[in-house]
């Protein structure tokens, strides 16, 4: 089971949150683009543009943060976290 945990924030608050599973056959990578596609769905937010500082991030953490420079709508919120919780 594969799972992504998906949270906006602002003024150091949880606004909203989500937890997506995946146990399909699909590759990492795969699986963390699809479940980035159901929380944007899920919060009404366009697809956030990885920048270089985002994919290192997750490389070392399994944990990146969207900020404003990563949206081309405006967002109302601080920014919007991905965490991986499990893989297996």
């Amino acid at each position: 089971m594969f799972r992504l945990w998906g949270k906006e924030f602002k003024d150091n608050r949880m606004l909203r949150d989500i937890v997506i599973c995946d146990d399909s056959d699909d590759t990492r990578t795969h699986k963390i683009f699809n479940a980035l596609d159901q929380i944007c769905y899920e919060f009404d937010l366009s697809k956030p543009i990885w920048l270089d500082a985002t994919i290192t991030e997750f490389k070392r953490h399994a944990k990146a943060r969207f900020y404003q420079d990563n949206f081309v709508d405006s967002i109302d919120f601080d920014y919007l976290e991905i965490q991986v919780i499990e893989e297996g």
